[in-house]
C-alpha cells in the first residue's frame, strides 16, 4: 500500500512535468495538456482517485496550493505597471470586466440553471485570463506589438485582480449563509474583509522590513516567505472563517509594492514552486471531475460557452476600445483570444469544495463547467487565431530584433550599436546595476533571471527574432540558449565565449570570431573603444578598412544594402562589399601613432 502510494504521487509529478514541457514544445498553453492528462488518469482510466489517494489531506492540501498561486500571481503585480499600460488595458480590467462577469452570470443563470448567487461566483470566476495561457497563445500567433502588449498586460493584470473579485463574491456568498439576517450577513463579510485585509498587510509589512534591512539570510528568504504565506492562510481562517485566501493575495499585493525590497528571489522560488503544485493539482482536481457532472449540465451548457467566447468578449473590447486609436482588424483579433487559465481552473476547484461543505446543492457543477470553458477557449482560439490574425493583416513582420543575454558594458555597448541601425533590442539581466545603466542609456531593459517562469510570462519577444548571449557567465548564455532555442532556432542563436572554452556548436554560433571573448571586448572597452559605423565605398573598399583598422578593431556587424543584418562569427564565410555599412568595436590610435600621422600629414601640405 506504501509502495503504491509512493508510486502515485510519483506518477502524477511526472506526468505533471511531461505536460509542461509538451506545452513548450508545441507552443500551447500548458493548462489544456494538464487537464486532459487528468481526465485520462481519473474518469476515463480510473487509475488516479485524488479522495482515496489522499484521503482528508486533499481539501487542505488544495487549499495551501490555491494560496500560494495566488499569493505568487499577486506578487508580481505592480501598481505603477497599472498606472503605466494604456487607456484600452485599464478598460478591458475596469468595466471590461463588469460587462464580462454580468454577460457570463446571466448565461450561466439562463442555460445551467444556476441559481443567482452561484451564477454570480461563476461569472467572478471565469473573468480572468492569465498569461500563462495568453503568453503561449502570443507565440504562436505572432500578432502586432500593439495588439499582443494589450493581450499580454490585460492577462498580466486581470489574474489577480479577477481573483481577488471572486474571492469577495466567495465570501459573500459564505457570510450570508450563516445567517438569514442581513444585518449578521454584512457583519460577517466586514468581519472577513477586515481580517484578511489586515493580517495580509501587517504580514506583507513585517517581512517586507525584514528583507530591506536584511534581518533574514538568502539562503532563509524563500522558505521564510512560504512559511508566512501558510501561516497568515491559517491565522486568517482560524480568526475568521474564508479570510484566508484573501490575505495571502494581499500580503503579496503589498509585499510586491513596498520599495527597497529585493523580491526577485522569492519570485523566482515561488513560479519554480507554483509550477509544480499548478502541475501536480490540475491532475488531480481533473481526475475528480464526474461525467454524470458533465452529464447533469447538458448540451445546454455549450450555450455559456458561446457566450463567453462569441458575446461577452466582443462586447468588453468594444467598450473598452471606443475611441481608441485601434482599427477594426485588431479589434476583432482582440475580441477573439481571450482563453481562460489556471487561476479560474484553481479557484473553481477549491470554492466547489468548500461550497459542497457548506450545503449549496449546485456546487458540484461548478467544476465541470469551468472546465468546460477552459477547454473550449482554449481548443477554439488555438486552432483558429493565428490564421484570423493572418486573414485580418495584423501579424508582425519577420521578426529581425535581438533578445539580448546580459546589460552588461559589452552587452550595451552592441545594444546601442543595434539600436542606431534601426533594430529593435532588449537586454536582459537580474542585476540591478546593470539594468539601471541600460536604462539611463535609454535601452529597453528586462530585470530579472531570462530564463524563469516570469520571464516566460512578461518578457515581451514581440519583433524579436535572435539572441546574444552576452553575460560574462557561460552558464546564463547556455540556459538562455537552451530556453529560446525553441523560440528562435539554433539557426538565430549567437553565444560570446567567456574564457578559453569554445562554444558547443550544437547550441549556438559562436559571436565575433574564434578569439573574441568577454574578456578581450570588456577590456577593449575600458582602453576608450568605440563603436565605429564605416560605409564601404568603390574608393574606400574592405581592404583599405582592413589596412585602417585590422590590427585595432573587432568587426561585429554588417548591414547590406537592402538593410539585412549580417553578423560576424566563426562560421562567416561572407565578406563585405562596396555599399555594406561596416560596425565594429575600434580602439583609440595610439599617441605616438597619431602624433606620427599628424606629421605625415603636416609633410604633405
Amino acid at each position: 500500500m506504501h509502495e503504491s502510494t509512493l508510486i502515485d504521487l510519483a506518477a502524477i509529478g511526472i506526468i505533471g512535468i511531461a505536460c509542461q514541457w509538451f506545452a513548450w514544445w508545441v507552443r500551447q498553453p500548458a493548462i489544456l495538456f494538464l487537464l486532459l492528462a487528468g481526465v485520462v488518469a481519473g474518469p476515463v482510466s480510473g487509475w488516479l482517485d485524488p479522495g482515496a489517494l489522499f484521503g482528508p489531506l486533499l481539501f487542505p492540501m488544495v487549499s495551501l496550493a490555491v494560496a500560494v498561486i495566488l499569493f505568487e500571481g499577486s506578487l508580481s503585480l505592480r501598481l505603477d505597471e497599472i498606472r503605466g499600460v494604456g487607456q484600452v488595458v485599464r478598460r478591458l480590467v475596469g468595466i471590461g470586466v463588469l460587462v464580462t462577469w454580468s454577460l457570463i452570470a446571466l448565461a450561466a443563470h439562463l442555460f445551467v440553471g444556476f441559481a443567482w448567487p452561484m451564477a454570480i461566483l461563476f461569472g467572478a470566476i471565469t473573468v480572468v485570463t492569465g498569461p500563462t495561457v495568453i503568453v503561449p497563445m502570443l507565440r504562436s500567433i505572432r500578432p502586432s506589438e500593439r495588439l499582443a502588449n494589450i493581450l499580454r498586460w490585460e492577462g498580466i493584470i486581470i489574474d489577480p485582480v479577477g481573483a481577488l473579485l471572486a474571492i469577495l463574491v466567495f465570501e459573500f456568498m459564505i457570510s450570508r449563509s450563516l445567517g438569514a439576517a442581513l444585518e449578521h450577513t454584512l457583519s460577517t463579510f466586514a468581519s472577513i474583509l477586515a481580517v484578511g485585509v489586515a493580517l495580509g498587510i501587517l504580514a506583507a509589512q513585517l517581512l517586507g522590513i525584514a528583507l530591506r534591512r536584511y534581518w533574514i539570510p538568502d539562503y532563509l528568504r524563500n522558505v521564510v516567505t512560504l512559511a508566512m504565506v501558510f501561516g497568515v492562510f491559517v491565522l486568517c481562517n482560524a480568526l475568521q472563517e474564508e479570510s484566508g485566501l484573501l490575505g495571502v493575495t494581499l500580503m503579496g499585493l503589498w509585499l510586491a509594492n513596498m520599495k527597497g525590497v529585493p523580491v526577485e528571489d522569492i519570485l523566482d522560488f515561488k513560479e519554480s514552486l507554483s509550477l509544480l503544485l499548478i502541475s501536480v493539482l490540475f491532475i488531480v482536481l481533473a481526475a475528480r471531475i464526474d461525467f454524470e457532472q458533465m452529464r447533469a449540465l447538458g448540451w445546454s451548457a455549450l450555450g455559456v460557452l458561446l457566450v463567453v467566447q462569441l458575446a461577452a468578449r466582443p462586447l468588453k473590447v468594444a467598450l473598452a476600445t471606443l475611441g481608441s486609436s485601434l482599427n477594426w482588424r485588431e479589434r476583432v483579433l482582440l475580441g477573439w483570444v481571450a482563453p481562460r487559465g489556471i487561476v479560474a481552473a484553481a479557484i473553481a476547484a477549491l470554492f466547489a469544495m468548500r461550497l459542497d461543505e457548506a450545503g449549496f446543492a449546485q456546487a458540484p457543477l461548478l467544476v465541470p463547467l469551468t472546465f468546460l470553458i477552459i477547454i473550449g477557449t482554449v481548443l477554439i482560439q488555438s486552432a483558429t487565431a493565428k490564421p484570423l490574425a493572418r486573414l485580418l493583416g495584423v501579424v508582425e513582420p519577420e521578426p529581425r530584433g535581438v533578445l539580448i543575454i546580459g546589460a552588461n558594458p559589452v552587452a550595451r555597448a552592441i545594444g546601442s550599436a543595434l539600436r542606431e541601425l534601426d533594430y529593435r533590442v532588449l537586454l536582459a539581466d537580474p542585476d540591478w546595476s546593470n539594468i539601471r545603466a541600460a536604462m539611463l542609456q535609454g535601452l529597453p531593459t528586462y530585470y530579472g533571471n531570462p530564463v524563469s517562469e516570469r520571464a516566460e510570462r512578461r518578457l515581451n519577444l514581440i519583433g524579436l527574432g535572435k539572441l546574444f548571449g552576452l553575460s560574462p557567465g557561460s552558464e546564463m548564455n547556455l540556459l538562455s540558449a537552451l530556453h529560446y532555442q525553441r523560440e528562435f532556432g539554433r539557426a538565430n542563436i549567437y553565444l560570446l565565449r567567456t574564457g578559453e572554452d569554445e562554444i558547443d556548436v550544437a547550441h549556438g554560433k559562436q559571436l565575433f570570431g574564434g578569439e573574441i571573448t568577454y574578456p578581450r571586448l570588456l577590456e577593449m572597452l575600458e582602453q576608450g573603444a568605440k563603436i565605429h559605423v564605416t560605409p564601404l565605398t568603390d574608393e574606400f573598399g574592405i581592404d583599405d578598412y582592413y589596412r585602417e583598422y585590422f590590427k585595432r578593431s573587432v568587426p561585429l556587424f554588417a548591414l547590406t544594402p537592402k538593410g539585412r543584418l549580417r553578423i560576424y562569427t566563426t562560421e562567416s564565410e561572407w565578406e563585405p562589399e562596396p555599399g555594406w555599412t561596416l560596425v565594429a568595436l575600434v580602439t583609440p590610435r595610439p599617441a605616438a601613432a597619431t602624433a606620427e600621422a599628424g606629421e605625415s600629414e603636416n609633410r604633405s601640405a
